[in-house]
């Protein structure tokens, strides 16, 4: 098996620089496929916007590679979508997007959604709270894709910096990666091991394939895409690209357990091959604490059937 993920690593791992903007915009146009970027965000006012302007500014405006940016604002009860719009960006409620198929709370489900409003040949999703980060992240994201035409699903590899109030900034961030997805990986999916980032933000799918798969609604959407895409199309259709270091807005450490709960169920249901459905006896997070109360939270658990299967879907496609 080291051997099999030896050889993925040397063929399927590429840096940001090999790639440049108007040479993808050449290889994009000659095949006539186009670039969607997705930006999910809830409450990201202080941030959104300048990634919004920054990737307007790079790769719509002076290099037309992205054909849409669009922000999927998630149930935001601050400014995000005004000072998204203001920005540059197309932005619509998760909320309003098929309202006659509902709604969930979530970043799965804002991706999703993104689907019925979108229609990319390409999609690349790119988290709203970045502090430290660069347009190469999607340059980087959209040139591994198209590199291979096998490849269906790329990954973005970076140093995780955990810039915390009061501390040197280090590159240890990542805790729920290092200490629940990579583990998992490696006992259930070991030809996954070579996956660095299998809950990064910053990735890229072709629309044919996330229009096809089960879309966990919440956090567990990263790793249920990588896994499903391994499962369909082999590691062969995986690659990762790296993108040198990225910052953002952290979580505390009981704020990650919700998002450790969610994934493990996850990966549970797709060990069971019932990646369909997630049955677990609890839909609470339910922890006792030192001064003798329970801390109670909900565990985001639905998934969404194949955007596809829609009705009314192709009116979203290209």
């Amino acid at each position: 098996m080291e051997d099999v993920t030896l050889e993925w690593l040397d063929a399927h791992s590429h840096h940001h620089e090999d790639f440049a903007a108007a040479d993808l915009v050449e290889r994009l146009r000659a095949k006539g496929e186009t670039v969607t970027v997705v930006i999910p965000a809830r409450n990201e006012a202080e941030t959104v916007g300048d990634v919004v302007s920054v990737l307007r500014r790079e790769l719509v405006e002076d290099t037309p590679l992205v054909t849409e940016l669009v922000v999927i604002d998630s149930d935001s009860t601050d400014a995000t979508a005004r000072v998204a719009a203001d920005a540059g960006a197309t932005v619509h409620r998760s909320v309003d997007i098929a309202p006659r198929l509902g709604s969930h709370p979530g970043k799965g489900e804002a991706l999703w959604k993104s689907l019925f409003v979108t229609t990319g040949d390409h999609l690349v999703f790119v988290d709203a709270d970045l502090t430290s980060w660069g347009p190469h992240f999607v340059t980087g994201l959209v040139g591994a894709l198209t590199a291979d035409p096998t490849t269906q699903l790329v990954k973005g590899w970076y140093d995780r910096v955990l810039d915390v109030d009061g501390q040197e900034p280090s590159t240890e961030g990542g805790r729920v990666t290092e200490l629940v997805a990579r583990p998992v990986l490696d006992l259930w999916w070991p030809q996954l091991a070579g996956v660095v980032q299998p809950l990064a933000g910053e990735w890229a799918v072709r629309r044919s394939l996330m229009e096809s798969i089960t879309v966990p609604t919440g956090y567990g959407v990263e790793i249920a895409t990588l896994i499903d895409t391994h499962a369909r199309h082999g590691l062969e259709a995986i690659a990762q690209v790296d993108l040198g270091a990225r910052a953002h807005r952290h979580q505390k450490d009981h704020d990650l357990a919700v998002m450790a709960a969610e994934l493990l169920a996850v990966v549970n249901a797709r060990c069971h091959g019932t990646a369909g459905s997630i049955d677990v006896a609890a839909q609470e997070l339910q922890q006792f604490t030192r001064d003798g109360g329970w801390r109670s939270r909900p565990v985001p658990l639905a998934q969404r059937p194949q955007a596809r299967e829609q009705t009314g879907y192709p009116g979203g496609r290209r």
